[in-house]
């Protein structure tokens, strides 16, 4: 069994995939929140380039992740990421925000999947490296993945990673688990799941439904439960010294990084961590008030302190 962190904007870069590895082990794969290709003739700048640096990624199998329409700037991009010595590239065309929908973009792609298909055939003809695509099902009704999974089957794809909620779900109710079956039996690549496993007997039900499932992606249960993957491999759960530590190493790996931003950024990361305890409520009315890193450091520690974590930490929807 593969298991892989899922790209989430703001939340699982650089830094938390690698102080994740250092606290918990290291996972098969990692991809990176979505990048945008940059223009021909330059290269990846910003955030872009620190989330694809090699360095900050070493020790790590991290696929990058591209976010584009234009097949153009995905085969530049893909040439970039190929001399920086990544193996494999992965195109959103799940990302749901309104911003990157209404750019035809993520999902607001699947809105065409003729367009999506010719996409396709010139990315995986000229890429220069593999092509996986991270997908969701559709737009606004399960009955348009039908249609999408013939343009990915009739492409050499990597591997294709299903989210089984269309554009419109958002995040909300139960992922639909026999859209992800249909792509598991039909297509002539690998097929990965990702989608709420939160808790170990959640990848149990996923595997006694679908038993050829090869790779599970994790996104918002490991945020809660850092060591979900090593209890979903049959280890130990997480306990209250390995959260404070690394939700301590976290804190100043990005204080390092961005200064008194890291406050903000770990508040990210506390909107899904405040599930590991018991009391999720007064977790979130300890934090939300800090906004000086002092403040911060305080109010993390009165945490730690005084708030037990859950029986069984889990994210909630």
């Amino acid at each position: 069994m593969i298991l892989s962190l899922a790209p989430m904007e703001g939340v699982t870069g650089s830094v938390f995939r690698r102080v994740h590895a250092e606290c918990f082990g290291v996972l098969d794969r990692y991809y990176t929140p979505f990048v945008a290709p940059p223009h021909a003739g330059s290269t990846f700048g910003g955030r872009a380039a620190r989330e694809v640096d090699p360095e900050r990624n070493r020790g790590l199998d991290v696929i990058p992740q591209l976010l584009t329409k234009d097949a153009d700037e995905f085969v530049y991009a893909a040439g970039l990421l190929a001399d920086m010595g990544y193996r494999e590239v992965n195109l959103n065309l799940g990302c749901p925000s309104g911003t990157v929908f209404n750019k035809g973009k993520g999902s607001g792609f699947l809105r065409d999947p003729e367009a999506l298909d010719a996409f396709l055939g010139e990315a995986c003809a000229r890429s220069p490296l593999p092509v996986s695509v991270k997908t969701r099902l559709g737009v606004s009704d399960d009955a348009e993945f039908g249609r999408i999974l013939d343009a990915y089957c009739a492409h050499p794809l990597a591997e294709l990673i299903v989210h089984p909620r269309v554009r419109e779900d958002f995040y909300k109710g139960a992922p639909r688990w026999e859209p992800y079956g249909e792509a598991l039996a039909r297509a002539p690549f690998p097929v990965a799941y990702n989608g709420d496993i939160f808790a170990p007997e959640d990848l149990e039900a996923l595997l006694s439904a679908y038993p050829a499932t090869r790779h599970v992606m994790v996104g918002r249960g490991v945020l809660t439960n850092p060591a979900l993957p090593r209890q979903l491999r049959g280890g130990g759960p997480m306990t209250p010294e390995e959260l404070h530590a690394f939700h301590d190493r976290l804190f100043d790996a990005y204080e390092a990084e961005i200064g008194g931003n890291a406050v903000y950024r770990l508040k990210e990361w506390w909107a899904y961590a405040r599930y590991a305890f018991a009391d999720p409520v007064a977790v979130h009315r300890a934090m939300r008030k800090a906004r000086r890193v002092e403040d911060y450091r305080a109010a993390a520690e009165q945490v730690f302190r005084s708030e037990p974590l859950a029986d069984r930490p889990c994210f909630q929807v």
